[in-house]
């Protein structure tokens, strides 16, 4: 029997015609918080086959209400099409309300004084109850290629983007937390160092990824600048916004994106939100 994506089009159903159903095995998840090599930007990199006896999983954060279940479900979505090795999607939330059945909940237990992104140092906690490789994926992006290197490339090793910063700034050496990849225990030092000083840590450090940087000084790996790229940035050259409260500003004209031949993952960071976002583009690609 063929399967359907609400939303998916001909050409989107065609593009994943080979991909393989994800995981049906219900493994036991648990509740979130219970108890350098750079590399210069290039085309030469070396992606391996998917070992076959290691289990993968792609995991995403909702918290709060800044991001509807929309954006999990979509997400999702781009994932079924795009990614054709055994996997199991996690999405982790205090609120799984109108998520798709398809996609595995783990709890996320609060914290006071904790927002948005400073929940994603956890992901490293090493006894989350997930064995085998982890991708953890931002909600705002829009996969638009097959993404199975993200699990051949460098395998067994820690690898984040490089930030978008790298536009303007020659071998800019910080950390984008929007796409990370490591397994299980890997870097453990990003959660345990945290949990001992949570307050004082997101006081300290802008954001996520800056603590991340931190904490992280060897053994890292950055993704080919090219598969994955900043939609505003370096797809849209960085064009003027409308003015407007942060988070519902748009590109003042729409507009088409330049995608290099290697890319296939966009990434939406600060504005415009791809729900905001009029350029044809996104609102073919975002489902």
């Amino acid at each position: 029997m063929k399967k359907y994506i609400p939303g998916e089009t001909k050409a989107q159903r065609k593009a994943r015609k080979n991909a393989k159903k994800a995981s049906k095995e219900n493994a036991p998840v648990a509740q979130l918080d219970r108890a350098s090599g750079y590399e210069p930007e290039g085309r030469g990199f070396e992606s391996s086959p998917v070992r076959q006896d290691q289990k993968n999983f792609v995991l995403c954060l909702k918290w709060g209400t800044k991001y509807s279940p929309d954006y999990v479900n979509k997400l999702y979505r781009m994932v079924q099409r795009n990614l054709t090795l055994d996997h199991e999607f996690i999405c982790i939330t205090e609120n799984p309300t109108n998520l798709d059945p398809g996609i595995k909940i783990m709890d996320l237990e609060l914290k006071a004084g904790i927002e948005g992104w400073w929940y994603k140092p956890m992901i490293f906690n090493p006894h989350l109850g997930l064995q085998g490789t982890i991708l953890f994926l931002d909600l705002d992006m829009i996969i638009f290629g097959n993404m199975d290197k993200l699990f051949s490339y460098k395998q067994g090793e820690f690898c984040i983007i490089r930030d978008f910063n790298r536009h303007i700034i020659p071998n800019y050496d910080k950390f984008n937390s929007s796409i990370m990849r490591f397994e299980t225990g890997q870097h453990s030092q990003v959660y345990h160092k945290y949990m001992e000083d949570m307050q004082g840590i997101s006081r300290r450090f802008q954001g996520d990824q800056d603590w991340t940087r931190h904490a992280i000084q060897n053994d890292y790996n950055y993704w080919p600048d090219e598969w994955i790229q900043s939609y505003k940035w370096e797809m849209r050259g960085k064009p003027r916004m409308t003015s407007g409260p942060r988070g519902t500003r748009d590109f003042e004209s729409q507009g088409e994106p330049d995608i290099l031949p290697e890319t296939f993952i966009a990434v939406f960071h600060g504005d415009p939100n791809p729900h905001y976002c009029k350029d044809e583009w996104v609102q073919k690609n975002w489902c």
